[in-house]
């Protein structure tokens, strides 16, 4: 909790005031300015890291705990200022002989240097010092109950053994690391993100943080993982029914928009792979949360038969600039220029080989009859499927020319079976369609059924499917969030 006794605000001296640091090439070519500033308008300078630069003297201050520095918003070094109670009146940053001569009201300064050269980043901004400083100078306003170590207690078991591990190590959620997480998000940390099953527990932006630090996100990975555990936690989605069904699926993340670009995704060489800080951690922060939050644990509510790798965290961002067609996000509605993140409830990937096509209606036949198999190859239109193409798979659609609602339309074609020999028993298999399918044409997916993305590397003839789950109204449906600071 917030403490009730901070630490004063430290005063700076009154007068000319400069901040400095020696691993700043600007403060060390303004050293010998320095000096003379403290002859001729008595100078005081706070040091930050070399107590002894610019000198050791009397007027030469060290900065021990930034304590200074964090109070006085010193974002850059050198900072010049001139002080009166206390209190930085005027400032002027990095080295400016216009500038300094105009705050000191002395001409002549510098002579010989460079007429201006940019600063460096203060200590106390610096993401290895800002956080614990935070925490040290204003208070912690986070409400998550803290849990104290002892000393010789490892933070690693100690987390494995309270049950917040999903079987690997996960990153201790000291509140300096979670407040940084939070400065990635307008949102307020009290507010409620959503309401997670099965437990149904109210998780606020600042618990989403929580788990996203023990995942190992970066900050910019909040956003996306915000938006994920709303989209799963709605009544389309069925996130209760999607951990309770023993089938080995769990929540499949595909991001569109810029953000997979900012932030850093794989779409390319081993996508659906280990390797890749926000792929990778993105998708095990939403499975944390459900964890951690909502209750979700395997051998409770979560009943998967075998389960899968993919249970851990399963994220990656669809490869747009190298698809000819439009992405996935804009054939669920949404603009190109949206960052978006879109769940679908699915189990590991498998892949299909094909080497020889070298025309799109061989590839598609082939497809089809790969994607037949998804569950069962008895099974129509009760289940989902994703689709992701690789690149040399694309193209052989980019080099016909066909769009994506052409693919889709010959897909689908390919993908409507006679009904007879889908019949239970049909074959000496008693899986199979009830009799009313008999003289009927079956399609394999509902409209809309098989989702259909681009990613992966650039060489390999191969394609992977992701078969889904039970959809509709008793299963689950994919939904797509816009991803927001």
């Amino acid at each position: 909790m917030m403490s009730s006794d901070l630490p004063p605000v430290p005063p700076l001296p009154d007068g000319l005031v400069a901040v400095v640091k020696r691993d700043c090439p600007t403060c060390e070519l303004v050293a010998p300015v320095l000096s003379d500033l403290h002859e001729r308008a008595d100078l005081t300078v706070i040091t930050q890291d070399d107590p002894h630069f610019p000198a050791e003297a009397d007027w030469v201050h060290h900065d021990t705990d930034l304590a200074l520095s964090w109070h006085h918003d010193i974002e850059t070094v050198p900072t010049l200022l001139q002080v009166s109670g206390g209190v930085g009146e005027q400032r002027t940053v990095g080295w400016s002989r216009s500038e300094w001569e105009q705050l000191s009201g002395l001409d002549g300064l510098g002579r010989g240097l460079p007429d201006w050269r940019p600063g460096c980043g203060s200590l106390s901004v610096d993401p290895a010092h800002a956080g614990e400083l935070a925490v040290r100078f204003s208070g912690s306003s986070l409400q998550s109950r803290r849990v104290e170590l002892a000393s010789l207690e490892d933070e690693w078991e100690a987390m494995w053994d309270r049950g917040w591990s999903d079987g690997l190590p996960v990153v201790p959620p000291t509140e300096a690391r979670v407040l940084r997480m939070l400065e990635s998000t307008t949102r307020d940390p009290s507010e409620v993100a959503a309401v997670v099953p099965p437990s149904l527990v109210e998780c606020t932006v600042e618990k989403v943080a929580v788990n996203a630090v023990m995942a190992g996100c970066a900050p910019e990975h909040l956003p996306v993982v915000i938006a994920a555990l709303e989209a799963v936690c709605t009544d389309e989605f069925n996130m209760h029914g999607v951990l309770a069904t023993t089938m080995s699926v769990g929540p499949v993340l595909v991001v569109n928009g810029p953000v997979a670009e900012r932030i850093g995704m794989n779409s390319g060489i081993n996508s659906l792979g280990q390797g890749n800080r926000a792929n990778s951690t993105i998708g095990r922060a939403l499975q944390l949360v459900v964890r951690n939050v909502g209750g979700g644990h395997p051998g409770g509510v979560d009943r998967a038969t075998f389960g899968s790798p993919a249970k851990v965290g399963f994220c990656f961002a669809e490869d747009e600039a190298g698809s000819p067609w439009t992405s996935l996000a804009e054939s669920r509605g949404w603009r190109a220029d949206q960052s978006t993140v879109t769940v679908f409830t699915g189990e590991s990937p498998r892949i299909l080989a094909d080497e020889r096509s070298r025309t799109p209606e061989s590839l598609t036949k082939h497809l089809a009859q790969a994607l037949q198999a998804t569950v069962s190859p008895r099974m129509m239109l009760g289940m989902d499927a994703m689709l992701v193409l690789s690149p040399e798979h694309m193209a052989r659609y980019a080099d016909a020319g066909w769009s994506r609602d052409r693919f889709t339309e010959e897909l689908s074609a390919e993908l409507t079976f006679d009904g007879d020999d889908l019949l239970a028993g049909a074959g000496g298999i008693a899986a199979g369609l009830p009799p009313t399918a008999a003289g009927q044409r079956i399609p394999k997916f509902r409209p809309g059924g098989l989702l259909v993305v681009h990613s992966g590397g650039p060489a390999g003839l191969f394609s992977a499917i992701i078969g889904g789950w039970a959809n509709g109204p008793r299963g689950s449906d994919p939904v797509t969030r816009e991803i927001t600071p």
